[in-house]
């Protein structure tokens, strides 16, 4: 699978543990950096062009980190096309890809231990969004907010 990932200084270990741990189950990993450790570095710069990767088909799955994970995700659901979460279990990383079809996983490098984060990200890029047709309404529902038109 092609995954990117991206990263402030909040979440910059996290993001080198589990893009090392990626490449070595066979993953195509497309670094947004952060590539180096700055204190001063703002997370949009990141995972905005992660974002676009993404919702362009480029990317089929993305990780975006910072400290607590909710600025990337707020970030990352701004792009049109994208569905990030902030997720730190294992439940909804797979419930949220099956029923939500999000395609970001948002995490936060100060609050979720590298453990709980490999399985996270694992659970996450194993799960398939199911096609029933109640999530597919749904979601073309909360599409409906990109593109300014009423919801079916």
């Amino acid at each position: 699978m092609r995954v990117g990932i991206a990263a402030d200084h909040g979440a910059f270990e996290l993001k080198q543990y589990l893009a090392d741990q990626l490449r070595g189950a066979g993953h195509e990993v497309t670094d947004f950096g952060a590539h180096s450790l700055n204190q001063d570095d703002d997370y949009p710069d990141f995972v905005i062009p992660l974002a676009q990767a993404v919702a362009a088909g480029t990317i089929d799955r993305g990780i975006a980190l910072c400290g607590s994970g909710v600025g990337a995700s707020v970030c990352a659901n701004k792009v049109s096309g994208i569905r990030a979460a902030l997720i730190h279990d294992h439940f909804s990383a797979k419930q949220g890809v099956e029923d939500d079809h999000i395609n970001i996983l948002c995490m936060g490098g100060r609050v979720v231990g590298i453990a709980v984060a490999w399985d996270v990200t694992r659970t996450f890029l194993a799960a398939e969004f199911s096609q029933a047709e109640r999530h597919q309404r749904r979601l073309g529902k909360v599409s409906s907010l990109e593109t300014g038109l009423p919801p079916d």
